[in-house]
């Protein structure tokens, strides 16, 4: 029997991206997601704001004019952040080369206790560059670079005004109506297929699993049924293309007798999902490189690179992985933002 339990914490979260020097990639992305999986995309190429999921589409139900006034709202949001990336350029005496400006806000709801948390934050060339607390309901500058925007910011008591607003009740709001447009896909359980993958003899065994939704899942070695914490590289959750996730542990070899293998066994857990996929690490069924089809699996994927695997989904080319795996200063990050006087779900950005 599967007994299921519902994500009982949603998210709203928005990331933007201004690039320069970025090889066939958009000077300006935004990407929308609700519960980690993409709602909404704007590259500075289309120049169009559009839906990733159909039942987004019901967002015109109410507000005929949504995607336009959002295509506006991002259009405006792309001068801004060019703007943005030349200023952060001076501010670190930057000028030519390849530089990426980024910027992640949005809200957390508790659909169980009714706790609402925001959040916004900042970054230039993979280093935070300023962010917002929401318990002191003030800007922090983590480089000196940042202190005179996060001053200007800190004593604009309308603008910290507006954004309290907007953490509170207009984000909210929004996420809300898109987890109730959505909750047939939302509150679904996927478990995933389960592979042994290996480079060479020598390399580390790969765990992978993939095809699993919501990201609510744990995936880890044990030995003799207890887990493992020493010689594993557990990988973080990425998106597939169909929405669901995929994640992989690593399991060193070099401290494994070949007689000891049986005692190890891979093992993937969803949440709210009573079974789990137990894989027994043998050799038989370890799939590799070596005469077949190369199984490609991302490896070293820090945490300040998890915002360009949001936009793999958008980009089948591989755009965006190549740019990560030249640039190895890509930023992430992780923000929130706040709302201008209208009461929509996202806001024009100000210059830093």
């Amino acid at each position: 029997y599967i007994f299921l339990i519902y994500i009982l914490t949603h998210s709203l979260k928005y990331f933007y991206t201004a690039s320069s020097g970025v090889p066939n990639f958009p000077e300006f992305v935004s990407v929308g997601l609700v519960d980690e999986l993409p709602i909404s995309h704007y590259d500075s190429k289309t120049r169009r704001e559009e839906p990733k999921q159909d039942w987004m589409r019901r967002v015109t139900e109410q507000d005929p004019q949504y995607w336009k006034r959002e295509t506006e709202k991002s259009l405006g949001n792309q001068q801004v952040y060019k703007g943005n990336i030349e200023t952060a350029k001076q501010r670190f005496n930057e000028t030519g080369g390849v530089h990426i400006f980024q910027k992640m806000y949005g809200c957390e709801w508790d659909d169980e206790t009714g706790e609402v948390k925001g959040y916004q934050q900042y970054g230039f060339d993979g280093e935070d560059f300023l962010s917002y607390d929401h318990e002191t309901e003030s800007w922090i500058a983590p480089r000196q670079q940042a202190v005179i925007t996060q001053q200007r910011w800190n004593n604009n008591k309308a603008l910290m005004e507006n954004k309290k607003h907007y953490y509170t009740e207009v984000c909210p709001e929004y996420l809300k109506k898109y987890v109730n447009y959505g909750r047939s896909s939302l509150m679904r359980t996927e478990l995933p297929s389960v592979s042994l993958l290996q480079k060479t003899p020598s390399s580390p065994v790969c765990c992978h699993a993939t095809g699993f939704y919501p990201t609510t899942a744990t995936l880890f070695w044990r030995k003799d049924g207890e887990e493992l914490h020493e010689d594993v590289d557990p990988g973080e959750i990425l998106p597939n293309h169909d929405g669901s996730f995929q994640m992989s542990v690593d399991l060193k070899l070099s401290s494994v007798p070949a007689e000891d293998w049986r005692r190890y066994e891979c093992v993937f857990q969803l949440s709210g999902v009573k079974d789990i996929i137990v894989t027994p690490l043998e050799e038989a069924v370890i799939r590799t490189n070596r005469g077949e089809a190369e199984i490609r699996r991302d490896e070293g994927v820090e945490h300040t690179f998890s915002l360009l695997d949001q936009f793999v989904s958008f980009y089948e080319d591989g755009p965006v992985l190549a740019a990560r795996k030249e640039f190895d200063f890509v930023c992430l990050i992780v923000s929130k933002n706040k709302q201008d006087n209208k009461q929509d779900d996202s806001w024009r950005d100000q210059q830093a």
